[in-house]
């Protein structure tokens, strides 16, 4: 399911009109992304937790030549999925 088949199935779902629905996903993507970037922990009960992670600089391997490089510490986004998601799907 891409962006937009996103939109159509919460237009669907919801009874909104596809351009709200598009306002709705992009104030969600854009709340979360904010919220990651300070630090905080997103938390949606039943469905999953979304937090940011560091990791550290680390000596990598280039597969091409086998040279070693080195790699940049960095942060990354992490999903827990919660048990009703999880149940969902199984």
């Amino acid at each position: 399911m891409n962006k937009a088949e996103l939109i159509d199935a919460i237009a669907a779902s919801a009874g909104l009109s596809k351009a709200d629905s598009k306002k709705a996903l992009d104030a969600f993507v854009d709340a979360t992304s904010a919220a990651l970037k300070s630090g905080d922990r997103l938390s949606l009960v039943g469905f999953g937790s979304f937090s940011v992670s560091k990791r550290e600089a680390r000596t990598g391997r280039n597969p091409q030549t086998g040279k070693e490089i080195q790699i940049a510490a960095k942060n990354v986004v992490k999903f827990k999925a919660g048990a009703d998601l999880e149940g969902s799907v199984n």
